[in-house]
């Protein structure tokens, strides 16, 4: 597959030097040049704010495996999420706390029971593309939207067994309420000012995040455990946001190379038939597998990971304190010119099994890596090859003419008012 380079997949210019002001536009503006191409390390002062940024595979094995038990979550990735998700749920514990959680949740995500859910997954995203086909064609649909209640559904159906009590839309509204609130609070961290400070939208994120809260809490009213609550928050989040918007950027890619979406679509065809798919199919979705993998390394749908030693350790040979945050830059590394060949251009061939071998095995890194890699990244992967395979074997989909999606860095990658693709039955 030609591999030249697009410049719509290179949505800005990477600044010379990280500054505040491009970190509370947009997080991943401010990561600088260097991260895409001259250094693995880069290393950022400011009075309040000791930081440093790596994209280098091994200093990232170092991070997140070989010397995994040297660091924890950063300080600030916890004041951000703990509102929300409460400082003991599985994405935010630590040490004992968090292995004994681990071990109680992994039973769930074992292969076998994952592929025991593709019906799910499937007859969800049915539902899906019968809510498109009563859509006028002469208008575009915000595919960001539908994905994003398409994976809230499959996540409450999988956890609780029905997505009926659950107001999709308003949990959406609420979602997106609350990772608005990201960057004011992403700087007044920084900055280490009191959690009480006010800012702009505040009492609007406090009621957004109290209304996450209750939607999960009424799911599960028959229990009353608030670990039980915080972590289906932490699922609901994890789980449903960052598979929509990998589907999000996926579907925009396809519409924009139509020869890989009919590619997609014949072995759709090929593989599924009538437009469900059944668990013995989905390994013969390869190519499909591909095309998501590939939009996750130029859109990864979280585009950094952030974390502090423990203690006082030198990593690429900065002297580092527990103070220092270090972030592993998800985003420049997926774009790094020393690892990936023309990495502006869209290939899903990088993903084959023989080009897979020959890569560093942390250049990749949509779901991290080590002891706290994450859990449903099978869960995701199989979900997102499902509904993929379902929507592309439904429906061509096709750019709106001018629009060219930016992606926002809140939390999570998603694009700047949402994703208009037009979309016409096959």
């Amino acid at each position: 597959m030609p591999t030249v380079p697009d410049p719509d997949l290179v949505p800005f210019e990477p600044p010379d030097h990280p500054t505040i002001r491009a970190a509370f536009r947009n997080i991943i503006e401010s990561y600088p040049r260097a991260l895409y191409d001259e250094q693995g390390l880069v290393r950022y002062r400011t009075r309040f704010l000791d930081s440093v940024l790596v994209s280098e595979p091994e200093l990232i094995r170092d991070i997140l495996v070989a010397r995994a038990h040297l660091f924890r979550r950063d300080d600030v990735a916890r004041q951000l999420l703990s509102p929300m998700l409460g400082p003991t749920s599985l994405f935010m514990a630590e040490g004992a706390d968090w292995r004994w959680q681990r071990r109680a949740v992994a039973p769930t995500f074992r292969h076998d029971k994952l592929l025991a859910l593709v019906p799910t997954f499937s007859a969800i995203a049915v539902r899906q593309v019968e809510r498109w086909r009563a859509v006028p064609r002469e208008r575009p649909v915000d595919v960001a939207e539908a994905m994003a209640q398409t994976t809230c559904e499959v996540i409450v159906n999988t956890m609780l067994g029905s997505a009926g009590a659950l107001d999709v839309q308003g949990f959406a509204r609420a979602l997106t309420t609350e990772l608005d609130s990201f960057p004011w609070r992403f700087i007044l961290t920084s900055f280490r000012a009191p959690s009480w400070l006010p800012y702009p939208g505040r009492r609007r994120a406090a009621r957004a995040r109290e209304h996450i809260y209750r939607e999960a809490a009424r799911l599960v009213a028959q229990l009353t455990d608030e670990e039980l609550v915080r972590n289906l928050a932490t699922f609901m989040l994890a789980g449903h946001e960052t598979t929509a918007v990998a589907l999000t950027w996926t579907l925009w890619l396809l519409a924009k190379y139509p020869h890989v979406q009919d590619q997609v679509a014949a072995e759709a065809h090929a593989t599924i038939g009538s437009g469900a798919v059944e668990a013995q199919q989905v390994e013969r979705l390869a190519f499909t597998r591909q095309v998501l993998q590939e939009a996750m390394r130029l859109y990864p749908p979280a585009p950094a990971i952030s974390r502090q030693p423990l203690v006082p350790l030198v990593l690429g040979g900065e002297q580092l304190t527990p103070a220092t945050q270090v972030t592993i830059t998800i985003y420049p590394l997926h774009r790094n010119r020393r690892v990936w060949e023309n990495p502006d251009s869209f290939d899903p061939d990088r993903f084959t099994v023989d080009q897979t071998k020959t890569r560093a095995r942390y250049a990749y890194l949509p779901f991290g890596a080590g002891p706290r890699v994450c859990i449903g990244a099978s869960f995701a992967m199989i979900e997102a090859t499902v509904v993929l395979a379902i929507l592309v074997h439904a429906f061509r989909f096709n750019t709106v003419t001018g629009h060219r999606p930016h992606p926002v860095a809140r939390v999570t990658l998603r694009p700047r008012g949402g994703m208009p693709l037009y979309i016409e039955p096959r």
